[in-house]
C-alpha cells in the first residue's frame, strides 16, 4: 500500500494491547497516530488539534458492556466537529449500539478481532473524503475570491464570505457607477462605513475628495457649522472663519454617518444643497455652490423619525434614491470565522472555541467581534485560544443557544423545517440550533427523533 500523506488519527481505547496494535498498524502506513484511554482526554485533544479521524472503543470502564460511554463520547466529538470521520470499535455485545450510532452519523464500525486491510481500507477512503470535501469548500472560497466584486472588497478592507453580504456588494458596485444619492442602513458596527468606501473606490469619483462626518458625535450647533463651515464670530469660540466638509467635499463625495442625528435646520440646509447645491457658512450672506455626491448611513428607522416629526420626508427621499440594506452580523454566521482569521491572522482556535464564536448573538456586530480579537491578542499572543479566552457574558450565549428550551411554550420545528435548516447552513449543528434558539443536545434528539441525517 503507498505510503499515505500525513494525517492525524486519534485512536481511544482502554486496552493498552488495542492502542499499541491499531498505532503500529496506522504508523506504518504513514498516519501521524494520537493514542489515550481517556474520553475526557480524546475530547480535549479533537478540541485542540486537526485530527483527520478518530477510531473510538465502545467502553472505558471496566466491567462495563453497555456502549453508553462510547455513545456519549461520540455526541461530544460530533458536537465538537460534526463532519469528523468516526469508526467504532466494537465487541459483539456492542453491535446493535454501534449500529444505531452509524445511522446516527458515524463513518464506520469494525469487530474485535478487526481486519488489517479492512480497517486501512476504511480509514484510508473517510479521509481521502474528508480531503476532498475540504477541497472543494476551499476551491468555492477561492473561486468567490476571485470574482472581482470579492477582490473589489477586500481592497477597502470589507471581509465576508456569506451570500447576504455578497448581495450587498454586488448592489454597491452596481450603484458606485450613477451620481446618486446612497443610503446605507444597518446595526451599529455591521461595515456602513466600509460599504460607503466600496461605493466610493467602485465610482468615477475614486481619485476625488471622500470626506466623512459622524453626525452622532457632534451637537447640533457644531454640526451644522462642520457640515457647512461658519464665519468668524458666527457662534462663541468662532475666531476666524473656516470651511465647512461640503467645501471640501466639492468635486467629490461626503459621507453622512448616523444621519438620523442631524438637527431638524441641518435637515433643512442639507435638503436645499441637494437640490441645489448651494449653501451659505454660518453668519454668511454669501451662497456658496458645490458638486458633491452623498452617501449617509443610520442605524435608525428613519420612517419611524417621519412620523414623529423628527426627521423630513422629503429629504428622505432624496438621501434614499438606493437603500443598502446591510444584514446584522447574526445574520450571516458564515462571515464569523473569515472575520476572525483576518483579525487574528496565524493563530490557531480550538473547534470548541470556533463553535463559541458561531454561538454568540454579537449585538455590537463586527466591531464587537473585531474588540473580543484585539482583546484576545493581547491577553493571549501565544498558543492554542480556547472559549474562554474571550471571556464571552454566558448570560448573553444561554439565552440565545437555549432559548426555546426556556420557553416551553415555542414551537418546536418539525421535520420539514429542520431539514430546510440544514441544508441551508449545510450540517452545522452550531448554525441550526442558533435559527431554532434550542441547544445542541436538545437539535441532536430532534434529529434523532425524525431519522435525520447529521
Amino acid at each position: 500500500m503507498n505510503k499515505k500523506a500525513v494525517e492525524k488519527v486519534l485512536i481511544v481505547d482502554d486496552t493498552t494491547a488495542v492502542l499499541q496494535a491499531l498505532s503500529l498498524l496506522l504508523e506504518i502506513h504513514g498516519y501521524d497516530v494520537v493514542t489515550t484511554n481517556s474520553p475526557e482526554q480524546a475530547i480535549s485533544i479533537v478540541n485542540q488539534l486537526r485530527v483527520s479521524l478518530v477510531i473510538q472503543d465502545m467502553n472505558f470502564t471496566r466491567d462495563t458492556t453497555s456502549g453508553e460511554e462510547g455513545k456519549a463520547l461520540f455526541e461530544s466529538l460530533r458536537e465538537l466537529n460534526p463532519n469528523l470521520p468516526i469508526i467504532l470499535i466494537t465487541a459483539w455485545t456492542d453491535l446493535e449500539q454501534a449500529i444505531e450510532l452509524v445511522k446516527a452519523g458515524a463513518a464506520d464500525y469494525i469487530a474485535k478481532p478487526w481486519d488489517d486491510q479492512k480497517l486501512l481500507t476504511s480509514v484510508g477512503n473517510l479521509i481521502e473524503l474528508g480531503k476532498s470535501r475540504s477541497q472543494t469548500e476551499q476551491l468555492e472560497r477561492h473561486q468567490q475570491a476571485q470574482k472581482p466584486s470579492q477582490s473589489a472588497a477586500e481592497q477597502v478592507g470589507l471581509i465576508y464570505s456569506s451570500t447576504a453580504m455578497q448581495r450587498v456588494v454586488d448592489m454597491a458596485i452596481q450603484v458606485a457607477k450613477s451620481d446618486i444619492s446612497v443610503l446605507i442602513t444597518g446595526a451599529n458596527g455591521a461595515g456602513k462605513e466600509k460599504i460607503a468606501e466600496l461605493v466610493q473606490a467602485q465610482s468615477s469619483l475614486a481619485n476625488k475628495p471622500f470626506i466623512k462626518v459622524n453626525c452622532g458625535a457632534l451637537p447640533g450647533d457644531l454640526l451644522e457649522a462642520e457640515l457647512f463651515g461658519s464665519e468668524a464670530g458666527a457662534y462663541t469660540g468662532a475666531t476666524k472663519a473656516r470651511i465647512g466638509r461640503f467645501e471640501a467635499a466639492d468635486g467629490g463625495t461626503l459621507f453622512l454617518d448616523e444621519i438620523g442625528n442631524l438637527s431638524y435646520s441641518g435637515q433643512t440646509k442639507l435638503l436645499r444643497v441637494l437640490q441645489t447645491g448651494q449653501f451659505e457658512r454660518l453668519g454668511s450672506v454669501n451662497t456658496l455652490q458645490v458638486n458633491v455626491r452623498v452617501i449617509s448611513a443610520t442605524n435608525a428607522n428613519l420612517l419611524e423619525q417621519i412620523a414623529n416629526g423628527e426627521f423630513r420626508e422629503d429629504l428622505y427621499y432624496r438621501l434614499n434614491v438606493i437603500e443598502l440594506q446591510l444584514p446584522a452580523l447574526a445574520k450571516r454566521p458564515e462571515d464569523i470565522m473569515p472575520l476572525v482569521q483576518h483579525f487574528l491572522p496565524a493563530r490557531q482556535l480550538s473547534l470548541s472555541a470556533e463553535q463559541a464564536l458561531l454561538s454568540q448573538t454579537w449585538p455590537g456586530n463586527v466591531r464587537e467581534l473585531e474588540n473580543a480579537c484585539k482583546r484576545v491578542a493581547v491577553l493571549k499572543p501565544e498558543g492554542i485560544i480556547e472559549t474562554e479566552d474571550f471571556a464571552f457574558r454566558q448570560d448573553v450565549a444561554l439565552t440565545s443557544v437555549t432559548g426555546n428550551e426556556q420557553n416551553p411554550s415555542s414551537q418546536e420545528p418539525d421535520k420539514v423545517a429542520l431539514e430546510e435548516a440544514m441544508h441551508l447552513h449545510q450540517g452545522v449543528i452550531a448554525r441550526v440550533a442558533r435559527q431554532f434558539g434550542m441547544s445542541r443536545q436538545a437539535l441532536y434528539r430532534r434529529l434523532n427523533k425524525f431519522g435525520i441525517e447529521y
